[in-house]
């Protein structure tokens, strides 16, 4: 079984977790009622994709 010979400092174990963060997701503005929304999905406010209402909304 593997075992290290040096304790790993502080700042190599940081370096490695350097990439390990959340990325904050894509928003676009919907064209037709310009919500907030991500984008290849259905606009939930006003229910369009693409330009043609898809589901009903109230």
């Amino acid at each position: 079984m593997a075992v290290p010979k040096k304790k790993t400092s502080k700042s190599k174990r940081d370096m490695r977790r350097a990439h390990d963060f959340l990325t904050a997701p894509g928003i676009s503005i919907c064209p037709q009622c310009k919500e907030l929304k991500q984008p290849h999905r259905v606009c939930e406010s006003c229910g369009s994709y693409k330009g043609k209402d898809v589901v009903e909304t109230e």
